[in-house]
């Protein structure tokens, strides 16, 4: 995987990021979902790299990153955090200007990048997932049904941690090597049975029932929008659109016009449709 690509652990405060760049042009960053790793991307990131310099790291608490001490509200897990560690790394990396493209919880991890530091982002692409307020303000029982995963792994008096260090190997079910790439199966597989990685994963849904939707809330009443050129990329095979129409939804974010792909996978993108993932991606960030 990644031929060509530079493997680093980078301290960018009050955690250590495990990363993979490589290529050279205008930088770009790829945030995973969970409850991947950065490796999710080892189909796209190589296409990309052949005219950006591409940067995968592990969010903060999954893979092989670190996560601090749990913090009152979990807010060592917040978005606004993992942004600041997407800041700190391309600093490191000598880049004050990038692009970020996010899947899933990364997804919302590249949107509070753009929130929180407009002046950093030159596109945003968002991939599988809206602002969590807009998930929670029109939860329902077929959303809950749905999704019942977000209320689980966010419980905090019956934690699921247990549940899950208890068999990993029945809790997350993926598709094979052959399907996912032996070195990805592989890298995923060893994040999943290490019980502090299934901590920052359960934090991660704990900061988003809690102080992620807090600073979407203020954003909004304060009437902050996203201001660069914005891209939402969907699965045609997930359900994105279990509220209703994500681009519709997505739009009184966006200050500019918001872009709309469909491709042809299910929810996991990078891995079931890279070719199709690089080819989107690559066009819209063309100068």
């Amino acid at each position: 995987m990644f031929e060509d690509f530079r493997l680093e652990r980078v301290d960018v405060g009050d955690v250590t990021l495990r990363v993979r760049h490589g290529g050279t042009g205008p930088p770009v960053v790829l945030l995973h979902g969970h409850p991947r790793t950065h490796t999710t991307w080892h189909r796209v990131a190589p296409q990309l790299a052949r005219r950006h310099f591409v940067v995968t790291p592990d969010l903060r608490g999954y893979g092989e990153s670190t996560l601090p001490p749990d913090a009152p509200g979990h807010a060592q897990s917040s978005k606004r955090a993992m942004a600041q560690d997407v800041v700190a790394l391309m600093s490191h990396l000598g880049h004050d200007r990038f692009a970020v493209a996010g899947h899933d919880r990364g997804s919302l991890v590249a949107f509070r990048t753009a929130m929180d530091h407009p002046e950093a982002v030159t596109h945003l692409v968002v991939m599988d997932g809206l602002p969590v307020i807009e998930h929670l303000e029109r939860t329902d029982a077929t959303f809950a049904r749905a999704w019942w995963h977000w209320w689980f792994l966010g419980q905090t008096d019956k934690p699921a941690e247990r549940v899950i260090n208890a068999d990993p190997d029945a809790w997350y079910r993926t598709p094979g090597p052959e399907d996912l790439g032996p070195g990805n199966h592989a890298d995923l597989w060893r994040a999943l049975r290490d019980p502090a990685v299934v901590h920052g994963m359960c934090e991660d849904y704990r900061a988003g029932l809690g102080i992620d939707r807090d600073h979407d809330a203020a954003d909004r009443s304060a009437g902050r929008q996203v201001t660069c050129p914005t891209l939402l990329i969907e699965s045609a095979r997930d359900d994105l659109d279990i509220h209703g129409d994500p681009q519709a939804i997505w739009a009184p974010w966006v200050a500019s016009t918001l872009r709309h792909s469909v491709v042809d996978s299910g929810h996991h993108q990078a891995e079931q449709a890279p070719d199709e993932v690089a080819t989107i991606l690559l066009d819209f960030l063309a100068p």
